[in-house]
């Protein structure tokens, strides 16, 4: 899950891919028809982090409705689960990769799709989303 952690963010609204499942805290990219859809280890336009929860039971599941989405600047950091890889201190102000929309993978750098900020524990860490749909440093896809 990226949880926000410092510096500035903005709500944007977007509409949601149809029949998909969101987290709060999922990191999301643009699937190409002006819907979101959450992240993997191979997406580099990401937009922001999610902030409504869509499961198959809501009544608009099957629907591109919008949703709320933070949109980071580029001081913006995150605090996000490290879902491969053990973190260290000696990572920071080095480029990882996604594992999925909620976790980094801190033993990949082919992407370079965050930058580790700050060593917080042996599961979490501190980023900068790099690939970011509005940020000067977009990752190839």
């Amino acid at each position: 899950m990226f949880s926000h952690y410092s510096g500035k963010v903005r709500v944007e609204w977007y509409p949601k891919k149809a029949s998909t499942a969101f987290a709060v805290g999922d990191l999301v990219y643009a699937d190409g028809s002006g819907a979101i859809q959450p992240a993997d280890a191979t997406s580099g336009m990401h937009i922001g982090v999610i902030q409504k929860k869509v499961v198959s039971t809501d009544s608009d599941y099957a629907s591109t409705t919008l949703v709320p989405v933070l949109v980071p600047t580029d001081d913006t950091e995150w605090l996000v689960d490290v879902g491969t890889g053990t973190p260290t201190t000696a990572m920071v102000n080095n480029q990882y990769d996604l594992k999925d929309e909620n976790e980094i993978d801190v033993s990949q750098q082919a992407k370079s799709v965050v930058t580790f900020t700050r060593y917080v524990s042996a599961t979490k860490a501190v980023v900068k989303i790099n690939a970011m749909i509005a940020n000067r440093f977009i990752a190839t896809s």
